[in-house]
Formats: structure tokens, sequence, C-alpha cells
């Protein structure tokens, strides 16, 4: 992939190839979401398209224009997908990544007000108010190292080391390539997650080789790297110089961090707690 290009989704590192092997490509559309897997296999083809190996799903959709509720049915589905890459059993933690004081960076955070913490509901307590059946959860909004001085890493392993965790899920703000896919795509992976990547502050990476648990990472597109766009509008192979170290974001960028922020989270509750409806599950958020 040509180093101009800046994305964290695997799907626009996988078009922008035009196609290798190692990688299985599958799509489909449900409910009007468009729906594409891939899945790299080899380590060759991880190298080729500067992602880890594992399963990369995009969700695509019209932009959050509409606010979220409890019959929209991209939660359903992205929830659905969540299923199948989160382990069944044992304890979940939710980490929201980011800076809550920088809107387009604020997913994380946003995210994490919203996902049903009940590792602390146990017991005669859960029976008493109906909820024994719900899966233990912990949730948790880090900071970023220049605000807390300490790495995300740092803080969910020792969160590990002291808790019976199976499995973190990451939420976190992408970076796009394209316009058109701010604010209306998902991406969920069992691949881990590298802070900051997509606008070149990479932090220590989060993934099962690191923590010793399963990583499942979601985000949603916030930004385009100035670069990257100037590259696709000049049509050429070099990038304007005067956009280096720039990123564009739209001028709607509250509207979609708190709706992407909801629809996520929703979706991680759903996908958490099957014994709840998701008219329960928006009453108790």
């Amino acid at each position: 992939m040509k180093e101009s290009i800046r994305t964290d989704l695997a799907l626009e590192a996988s078009e922008e190839s035009g196609g290798i092997a190692g990688v299985e490509q599958s799509e489909q559309n449900e409910c009007g979401i468009g729906i594409t897997t891939l899945r790299i296999k080899t380590e060759s083809a991880a190298k080729t398209l500067g992602r880890a190996v594992g399963t990369y799903i995009t969700c695509e959709f019209h932009a959050l224009t509409d606010d979220v509720t409890h019959s929209d049915k991209r939660v359903s589905v992205i929830a659905r997908l969540m299923r199948t890459l989160i382990p069944k059993n044992g304890c979940v933690l939710a980490a929201g990544l980011g800076n809550r004081g920088i809107t387009p960076d604020a997913l994380g955070p946003k995210t994490a007000e919203s996902i049903l913490a009940t590792r602390h509901i146990s017991g005669e307590t859960a029976r008493a108010v109906g909820l024994d059946g719900l899966r233990s959860v912990c949730v948790i909004a880090p900071g970023v190292l220049g605000q807390t001085g300490i790495e995300v890493s740092e803080l969910i392993s020792g969160i590990i080391k002291s808790t019976p965790i199976s499995c973190v899920i990451c939420i976190d703000a992408l970076a796009s390539r394209r316009l058109n896919r701010l604010g209306s795509t998902v991406q969920i992976s069992d691949a881990g997650i590298s802070p900051g990547a997509g606008v070149g502050n990479r932090r220590a990476e989060l993934n099962e080789k690191t923590l010793g648990v399963p990583v499942i990472a979601v985000g949603v597109p916030t930004v385009v790297d100035a670069a990257t766009l100037a590259h696709d509008l000049a049509g050429n192979d070099k990038p304007l110089q005067s956009t280096k170290n720039m990123i564009v974001t739209p001028r709607e960028i509250d509207l979609l961090i708190e709706r992407s922020s909801k629809l996520i989270a929703m979706a991680i509750n759903t996908a958490l707690q099957p014994t709840l409806t998701t008219e329960e599950i928006f009453a108790l958020v």
C-alpha cells in the first residue's frame, strides 16, 4: 500500500492493493447495511496490507442523520456480527479509547458512558432487581498518555492481571481515506488495535499477543488525512505538501460522535446481554 494512503479500515487497504493472495473477502446486504468480511490469513498478506492477521468486518450504511432508537436495525445487525467474534463466556472489559477533549477522538469515551457495567451486580442484589442473567462487564475510559502519563496498554494489562477478564473490547475513532465513509461505517475486528495509528500517533498495540486475552476492536471513521484526500483529489501519487500533518473532519462532527457512540454502545450492550430486549437495554442506559 502506498505510504501516502493513511487509513484504519482494512477494507480500504484491500481496495488499494487491488486484491492479493492470502485474503478472503465476502459481501452481503442485511437490512440495507452493506457488510464486507475480510479475512487476512497469511503473514505475507498482512505485511502487504499493513494489517494484522485476523477477521475484519465492515458495515456501511447511510450517514447517522437520524437518532438511534431501540428499533434501529443497525443495532441488531452490528450486535450479531460482534457475537461471532466475542467469546461466549467470562467477564468482558470494554475500553473507550481516545481523548474526550478532542471531538473527533471522543468516540471511545462517549461510547463507554452508555455501556452497561454489570460486574458489581451479583448475588442477591441481582436477583432482587431481576438482573441475575446479566453477563459480567467492566467499563473504563482510560484517557490518553498525554493526560495520564500512563500507556493505555499498561492500564489494561494491570486490570487483566487482577481481574478474571476473558475478552477486551476496544472502541476507538478511526481514520478513513474517503469522506463518504465518515460517520457511515463501522469496523469490527478480532485482530486488536494500535491506538492513534490513523493520525500518525501510534501507541503500544492492544491484541491477544500483548494482553493474553482476545481483543475485539470496534471503530467508526471520524477523520480523513488531508494528504490522503489531496492525493485522491489531485489524481496523482504525490500528496500536496501544504496538507502535511492536517486532518479533515465533518462540520457536524459533534452530532456524528453523539450518534455513533450511541449506536456502538447499544450494539455492544445487545451483543453482551442477550437476555435483555433492546427496549430494556435502552431503558437501563
